[in-house]
């Protein structure tokens, strides 16, 4: 099944990923480039050959042909593909997932990582290859994508790792939580703020909220958000001119160069300056 996969991806993948099917992503790497940071996306990310490598936090995760990764909230991550590679995506919606929970009264459970990997199971990979097929069927993309992607939900909140896609469904999870204070640093990065009056804005207390955001993240929420700052960072460097680096540390939340610089090298490898340039 996995070369029957491989050979699907490696005819319709373009550059940009995108599909003719909504939610559907395909990836072809050739030569693998280094180490580089993004952010996860809520996906599920499985690999027909190759592999990849991803770091969250302190934890590495790394999947190769015939395994899945599945993140349930957007992190902040450090990842590369460890050779020629070919694989598939899916947008995961919570709506969607809520739907199936409901029908089948599944439960959910305690707070799960926010990224898991796992073998995944032949009827998993029928189903994603019946998916990939769809891109040659035009007609019946609209009838059938949705079933099937109901099927390869199906297949993961039933799998290895169904406390993960399960929370992601549920109105009042744990993860649910937690994804609400990672949306609210995202887009608040550059202010202050007090752990304390997070935790009360999820419904969760003080040392819930940090057990919990820690289990997701591997970052403490100030960490996060200084991953959260630097990614900006970078970003601006990108079209910054030499005399700009200060300016996109006071930009993203830093009152002090040199400690911005500091963080930066830290997590870059090399100071502001030179990954300017590079």
């Amino acid at each position: 099944m996995l070369d029957e996969l491989a050979a699907l991806i490696a005819r319709h993948a373009r550059p940009d990923g995108r599909t003719p099917i909504a939610g559907v992503l395909l990836s072809s790497v050739g030569q693998p480039g280094p180490p580089d940071t993004s952010t996860s996306g809520t996906v599920l990310a499985l690999i027909a050959r190759g592999g990849k490598r991803l770091m969250l936090g302190d934890r590495v995760f790394d999947y190769a042909a015939g395994q899945y990764l599945v993140a349930s909230v957007d992190l902040p991550v450090t990842g590369h593909f460890t050779g020629p590679s070919l694989g598939f995506g899916l947008e995961l919606r919570p709506s969607a997932i809520a739907s199936l929970l409901v029908e089948a009264d599944l439960p959910g459970g305690p707070v799960p990582s926010g990224i898991a990997v796992s073998d995944a199971s032949d009827d998993l990979l029928d189903a994603v290859i019946r998916m990939v097929r769809l891109i040659e069927r035009p007609r019946d993309r609209a009838i059938l994508a949705p079933m099937i992607e109901r099927e390869i939900l199906w297949w993961l909140i039933t799998g290895e790792q169904a406390a993960t896609v399960r929370e992601m469904g549920l109105a009042d999870s744990g993860l649910t939580r937690i994804s609400k204070a990672v949306a609210w640093i995202r887009a608040n990065y550059a202010s202050p703020f007090r752990v304390e009056d997070l935790a009360r804005e999820c419904g969760m207390s003080v040392s819930a909220f940090h057990r919990g955001f820690q289990a997701v993240t591997a970052l403490s929420p100030i960490q996060f958000r200084k991953r959260i700052r630097l990614q900006e960072a970078r970003l601006r460097l990108a079209t910054a001119g030499p005399g700009d680096i200060a300016q996109a540390g006071f930009a993203v939340g830093y009152e002090s160069p040199s400690q911005f610089s500091r963080d930066y090298r830290r997590l870059f490898g090399v100071p502001p300056s030179s990954d300017r340039v590079r």
